[in-house]
């Protein structure tokens, strides 16, 4: 059994999902124990997001989960390569589950590549989450935190995920409906692979159409991993220029927990960049701006802070 929809200030007690016994023509009772911290009226919400977080025998995974646990009513954007190396259970019983496994019942997780890399189907990852993962076939859900409206995407399609992420594909449509619909004045999307990063890797194309999607309808905020460093955008357009009015600010948060590394050229629009500190990003959720901070590990300084309004 899983229990599904917790409200972002509430943590469910013990495993979740767990297993209950049940024989057969009987009926048993089992207790889910949730426990709520009360936020006054008007509060923001908080998300903490990074990615390529749990890798067996590092320590940062429990540093980074250590500043998790100073924010127990916030909720948890666990932004995609979880489980190294390669999503499987015991990579997530044994690399994710000691450190930000403790706080998987305020978890919203977003696909990685490596999280795809056993059967192509990620099925450890949504065993692991349950329900609160979205459909399996699919990978893709919203949420609303707050004053705001929040997407988590699946841009993993060429990892034999098959959940396209082209103009007029299945998610794109599903994309715009929920953009469409959604009445929230600031809108925040996740997923794991950067469409614009200075980092190891580079820009990702394939991402493109998802982003053009995000700047029609006004998206705010995109925060993403797949580099392991951390970078700060200013707000760009569809083509990666600066746009201070319509753009989306995106945020590269590698920085969960496995080995970082160094950046190549910085594209124009890149504002902040470091590769030498893990850590997480705190972003506090107003009803109409959102401040961002970036948590720094214990002995490191580094940080990054700012605050705006939505569009």
């Amino acid at each position: 059994m899983a229990l599904s929809g917790v409200a972002s200030n509430c943590t469910v007690g013990g495993e979740n999902p767990r297993t209950v016994s049940v024989s057969a023509n009987t009926t048993t009772r089992t207790t889910v124990e949730v426990s709520c911290i009360a936020l006054a009226p008007g509060d923001p919400a908080v998300l903490l997001a990074a990615g390529d977080i749990g890798v067996c025998g590092a320590t940062a995974p429990f540093q980074t989960a250590g500043i998790v646990a100073r924010y127990p009513s916030a909720t948890v954007a666990a932004v995609g390569d979880l489980a190294y190396p390669d999503g499987r259970e015991h990579d997530f019983r044994d690399c994710y589950h000691p450190s930000w496994g403790k706080h998987k019942a305020r978890t919203r997780p977003a696909l990685g590549n490596h999280e795809y890399n056993n059967t192509g189907s990620a099925q450890a990852y949504f065993k692991y989450f349950g329900p609160v993962a979205g459909d399996p076939s699919k990978g893709y859900y919203s949420y609303t935190l707050g004053e705001w409206f929040v997407v988590v995407l699946n841009v993993n399609s060429f990892r034999l995920s098959r959940v396209s992420v082209k103009s007029g594909s299945e998610q794109e449509r599903w994309l715009r409906q929920e953009l469409s619909s959604n009445s929230s004045r600031c809108t925040l999307a996740y997923f794991h692979y950067p469409r614009f990063s200075s980092g190891h890797h580079g820009s990702r194309n394939f991402v493109q159409d998802i982003w053009d999607t995000l700047y029609d309808y006004d998206v705010d905020v995109v925060v993403v991993a797949h580099e392991h460093s951390y970078e700060r955008f200013a707000k760009m357009d569809k083509s990666g220029a600066a746009d201070p009015v319509r753009g989306i600010r995106q945020f590269v948060v590698g920085t969960g927990g496995v080995k970082l590394r160094s950046f190549n050229t910085p594209l124009p629009t890149s504002e902040v960049r470091n590769s030498d500190t893990h850590g997480v990003l705190k972003l506090t959720l107003e009803a109409d701006a959102y401040q961002w901070e970036f948590l720094p590990v214990e002995g490191k300084t580094f940080t990054d802070t700012g605050r705006t309004t939505c569009h």
